[in-house]
């Protein structure tokens, strides 16, 4: 019988399970922890952009992604999510894809070096997003919602696409608000104080916003996985602004820009609720069920209907609110 080495019985690797991940790093994604292992400085370089500086603020189990970057494959098309039970798959190509186990929080994935070395493509439809997606599951509820403040109290503006969410929130802020976020807004679904917890480290503007905000002239126009083009800003580059990660609730205008006068009108709670859920994706029934309670404690909140078509009529509807 002859001798086999080492070398003589090493396997093929057909499915790719045996390549190193040996670049790792922990991040904490509006502060929940995510251990992260890649074979790519790329993917580091991503989330660095998305989630450094961070620190751990609330305990949670951590969530634990394996991310494969292999030379083969172009840019990655946009992607098809599909969830059924507690496994949720996210397939774009065949160089290109994400499978999640929500239960354990657990996730794989597989970009080409394309993919990789397109930040802002990489986060948008594979890590960054997916952390947001798991988080969901459990620890949050995500609403389609800017958010600033006032003397501590959170204001949620919500509203439909080109209602003005963005542009207000930063208008606000250059008003003496706090930002807090201006697209996405997440609540702790067992919080008496009705916690919003958003991204104030950048935000985003339509081209034209340069018009309305001469600082943000210069600024690199940018194209959004989306093929939306837009203008992303850090705020730290504007010490005027002032921002904090998270925020009690007080109140929340569901914002219409219209030819329309002017007005505030008060809002039900069921007529919240209904909004509110209407914009929220569902997750199966025990996630639904989860974030239709937390939306019932927010409803319990104020919240008014606030039509303008100028910006100055908004800021000054904003002043008047009682939160």
């Amino acid at each position: 019988m002859g001798v086999h080495t080492q070398e003589s019985l090493r396997r093929s690797d057909p499915l790719r399970c045996n390549i190193e991940l040996a670049r790792t790093r922990t991040y904490y994604p509006v502060g929940f922890r995510l251990d992260l292992a890649t074979n790519s400085d790329e993917v580091l370089a991503a989330l660095a952009e998305a989630w450094e500086p961070g620190r751990e603020e609330f305990a949670s189990e951590p969530m634990t992604f394996h991310v494969l970057v292999q030379p083969e494959g172009a840019l990655s098309p946009q992607p098809t999510h599909r969830m059924r039970g507690h496994l949720f798959s996210v397939v774009a190509d065949a160089d290109n894809f994400a499978h999640l186990d929500l239960k354990s929080q657990t996730g794989f994935f597989h970009v080409s070096e394309q993919t990789a070395a397109d930040h802002t493509w990489l986060r948008w439809y594979f890590v960054e997003s997916m952390a947001y997606l798991m988080l969901a599951q459990r620890y949050l509820v995500p609403l389609h919602a800017a958010c600033i403040a006032r003397h501590g109290v959170g204001l949620l503006l919500s509203g439909r696409p080109g209602a003005g969410k963005s542009t207000l929130s930063y208008a606000g802020a250059r008003a003496g608000w706090t930002f807090i976020g201006d697209d996405c807004t997440w609540i702790l679904p067992e919080s008496r104080d009705r916690i919003a917890i958003g991204r104030p480290r950048q935000a985003r503007f339509r081209l034209d916003a340069p018009r309305l905000f001469p600082e943000l002239e210069g600024y690199a126009i940018c194209a959004r996985p989306t093929g939306k083009l837009s203008i992303e800003v850090p705020l730290a580059d504007l010490p005027h602004i002032r921002t904090a990660p998270r925020v009690p609730v007080g109140g929340i205008a569901f914002l219409e820009r219209g030819p329309a006068c002017a007005g505030l009108e008060r809002l039900s709670s069921a007529e919240t609720v209904e909004r509110l859920l209407t914009d929220m994706p569902s997750y199966g029934q025990a996630v639904d069920a989860l974030h239709e309670h937390a939306v019932r404690r927010l409803a319990e909140a104020p919240a008014w209907r606030l039509r303008y078509q100028a910006l100055d009529e908004a800021l000054a509807i904003l002043e008047s609110l009682a939160l």
